[in-house]
């Protein structure tokens, strides 16, 4: 068939009859084509699951029996188009389930849950499926980039599934994913086994008599939850910190901090075994689907490209900030000098130092700032910082349904009248809610059929609520919070794009937290601040002298924090380098990759890896340079702001129109180079740190 006469279509699939009085299955006549919430039983998200994955599953079949030649339309978009339904209720289901959720909705989600990962599998390792995508890759013809991007993104997402291996290596695949999700499962079990094991219980008053009230209310609580006289600490972060970080007694915190990290290192709940074995699947994956190291396989779909722009990006960050983080070392060192410490400063030491430093150079406390940061100012700043920047406005529109009676939900239009999104706001804590925060989407951008179908983004956090004598108000790093989220709110809310899969946050993990982080800096600009931040009863405006000493306090310790980051970055590495099965001590591997970072004394018998979730059990193997990488980013974008004005329209308009509306549809660095000029400097995060001044 010639070119021109190349068959484009989307195959027409056989769909089975759906009932329609299920209104997840029929087409909803509201605003914007929103959720109609009120309408919605949980007893209607089941057989809409299965009458959508059924539907799928005919729309795939229509794609692999198609006998026409394969073509960019007829099987990229078609897959791409597939599953809409699905993912219509999908995205209320998963969202709600986090946001309004209930023990029924737990259960039918443990129901649903294998059912879609069994779809999900039975996609990727179609073989005939995956024969016309191969083909089409290979003869794309003359496509336009953002097509490009897709084809590309289609490909990659079955050949990095085992897709392209032959049949006796599909099947070490599915032996050595299956074995991996063992290993991984088992260590998060042992590593919270190995923390819930430790507790220090103490019963002598004047241990405790020092400590703030809410540190001695929450241990007495936990002795008496588990039926014990006196005070208990754990070694979980909400009881560990508190104690580290106020206690004088150096011989208990000695033995917590020990306890703390050594979990799983050896014992009923080892994990040094599992750390080893993987480590070793993962490199067997990765030597499997033709990779060094299961480093090259995560970064070859990153910003970050290669596991040498990591390396020498840890490596240029480390360089740069260890002398100022032994110089940390030394001034809380010399400070508890002053109050007769004696001795080496050692790790256990280093809370109560640091937090008692803080308190004297600092006088800086959440008391002072909160009553600057009532929370309808802040949305009203929030939206002003949104509309100076991108022309955005928001109207509360109260004819479209929400899923719960705080939310709110806002028409978002740009500066010329088009309308841009709806925006969900839920802002306080309930107990059908999970903790946190965070931007979802209930749907994405795309354009289908000459159509453009916009966003319905959700922001949902959990800031203190009214009381009957005081409005909601915000801590500082709850501002932060709010503006780090409607980040990621602008990246979906201002997406343009053909494809959903390639709008909005749907970018590589290393490049989705710049708008968000790039967001926070505003919230130390005094000149944003006294717009909107006034006392909320005298009216009178955050003094500047608060907002020198959050800036301040912001920088206190940063070198040491930022290497500290640096040494989980430079470890997760080295276990994702290798290039040959590790059999060797993992304490010693650990001390080894560790060294060039180490600024607190080392201690024998400790070592993270074996309760280092984040790259054993969580989803940053290779990865965890990330936060660092996204904090450059930022850094060095909001130079471009503090160069021209932090409200400069022409600064943003080239943020919005390089970065946010551009979504996953280009390379992130190649977008990135378009808004700044250049590659990303670390000297940008070096001067917002404040160091070498």
């Amino acid at each position: 068939m010639a070119a021109g006469c190349a068959d484009n279509s989307i195959p027409k699939a056989q769909l089975p009859e759906l009932d329609l009085s299920n209104p997840l299955l029929a087409a909803w006549d509201t605003p914007h084509e929103t959720p109609p919430f009120s309408e919605i039983k949980l007893a209607d998200y089941e057989p809409a699951f299965d009458a959508a994955i059924a539907c799928s599953r005919a729309e795939i079949d229509a794609i692999v029996n198609n006998p026409r030649k394969p073509t960019f339309g007829n099987t990229i978009v078609a897959l791409e188009r597939q599953g809409e339904l699905l993912n219509r209720i999908a995205g209320l289901f998963f969202n709600l389930l986090e946001a309004d959720t209930s023990d029924e909705m737990q259960e039918i989600a443990q129901r649903v849950q294998p059912k879609l990962t069994e779809l999900s599998n039975d996609i990727s390792l179609n073989p005939e499926l995956f024969a016309r995508v191969k083909q089409v890759y290979e003869h794309p013809g003359r496509l336009r980039k953002e097509d490009r991007k897709l084809l590309e993104d289609t490909y990659q997402s079955f050949a990095r599934s085992g897709a392209a291996l032959s049949d006796a290596d599909k099947e070490l695949y599915r032996k050595y994913t299956s074995e991996l999700s063992g290993l991984t499962l088992r260590f998060g079990q042992n590593a919270l086994a190995a923390t819930n094991a430790f507790t220090l219980n103490i019963t002598d008053p004047k241990v405790v008599a020092e400590l703030p009230a809410f540190v001695r209310e929450g241990m007495a609580a936990e002795a008496k939850a588990r039926g014990e006289k006196g005070w208990t600490v754990t070694l979980q972060h909400p009881s560990y910190l508190p104690f580290m970080t106020y206690s004088s007694n150096r011989e208990l915190k000695e033995k917590l901090w020990k306890a703390s990290n050594s979990r799983a290192l050896g014992g009923e709940f080892d994990n040094t075994e599992i750390v080893k074995k993987i480590a070793n699947t993962r490199l067997k994956i990765a030597n499997l689907l033709g990779y060094k190291c299961y480093a090259d396989y995560v970064l070859e779909r990153r910003m970050a490209e290669n596991t040498k722009t990591v390396n020498d990006f840890l490596a240029e960050l480390l360089a740069a900030t260890k002398s100022y983080a032994d110089a940390d070392y030394r001034t809380v060192s010399d400070y508890a000098a002053t109050l007769g410490f004696k001795g080496q400063l050692m790790p256990w030491d280093w809370s109560y130092y640091t937090e008692k430093y803080k308190d004297e150079k600092y006088a800086l406390n959440d008391e002072l700032v909160k009553p600057y940061l009532k929370l309808e100012n802040v949305k009203k700043g929030v939206f002003m910082l949104a509309n100076k920047l991108y022309g955005l406005n928001f109207t509360p529109d109260d004819k479209i349904e929400v899923y719960h009676p705080d939310v709110t939900a806002y028409d978002v239009t740009d500066a010329d009248g088009r309308f841009m999104a709806v925006l969900y706001l839920d802002f306080f804590p309930r107990e059908s809610k999970r903790s946190g925060a965070w931007m979802t989407e209930f749907r994405g951008t795309k354009i289908e059929d000459g159509k453009e179908i916009r966003p319905l983004v959700s922001l949902v956090m959990n800031f203190t609520k009214p009381s009957e004598t005081a409005p909601s108000l915000l801590t500082f790093d709850e501002l932060e919070t709010f503006l780090h989220e409607f980040g990621h709110a602008l990246h979906g809310m201002l997406g343009e794009g053909k494809y959903e899969s390639q709008t909005g946050t749907n970018v590589y993990r290393d490049f989705v937290e710049l708008p968000s982080q790039l967001m926070e800096n505003w919230a130390t600009e005094k000149e944003f601040l006294d717009l909107w931040a006034v006392h909320y009863e005298t009216g009178e405006p955050m003094p500047a002298e608060i907002v020198d000493r959050i800036v301040a306090a912001q920088n206190y310790l940063a070198a040491y924090a930022n290497v500290r980051q640096l040494s989980f970055g430079m470890t997760d590495m080295a276990w994702h380098t290798l290039t040959e099965p590790f059999e060797g001590d993992v304490e010693q591997f650990e001390a080894v990759s560790m060294a060039p970072t180490q600024v607190l004394p080392v201690v024998p018998g400790t070592a993270m890896a074996p309760a280092f979730g984040h790259i054993f059990s969580g989803g940053y193997a290779a990865g965890y340079y990330g936060y660092k990488w996204a904090e450059v980013l930022e850094a060095d974008a909001f130079s471009l702001f503090k160069e021209k004005g932090i409200f400069n329209r022409e600064a943003a308009s080239s943020f919005r129109e390089n970065v946010l509306a551009k979504g996953g549809t280009e390379h992130p660095m190649e977008l990135y180079v378009r808004f700044r000029g250049h590659k990303p400097e670390t000297r940008a995060l070096i001067e917002k740190m404040g160091l070498g001044k």
